[in-house]
């Protein structure tokens, strides 16, 4: 494969490493939060989730550091992604939400 495209599948790998780690926290602290026992939730997402992305990272880069670059710029995007869509709305966002629904 050309340089080009292994960069380009560990930038797609990172996007995807991101998007799990990410969208397993926001999971982990909807569940967590409801449950009886959080700290269960939280202590084994953290561990799960920090495997998963350490592995992830390791087997994709290969030893070579532009590919851990180009994953870690990936994990990086998936999380601005993530984040703006599991934001709760905002205070004047709910206003117009609630005025719209009038």
């Amino acid at each position: 494969m050309s340089e080009m495209s292994t960069v380009s599948l560990a930038l797609f790998a990172g996007i995807l490493l991101g998007a799990a780690f990410f969208g397993g926290l926001w999971w982990t602290v909807r569940l967590g939060f409801s449950s009886k026992q959080p700290a269960v939730w939280f202590s084994g997402s953290l561990l799960l989730r920090t495997a998963i992305a350490l592995a992830g990272f390791y087997l994709v880069s290969n030893g070579d550091w532009r590919r851990l670059v180009s994953c870690l710029f990936g994990f990086v995007l998936a999380r601005m992604v993530v984040t703006r869509l599991t934001r709760a709305p905002s205070a004047m966002g709910r206003k117009i939400i609630e005025e719209g629904a009038r």
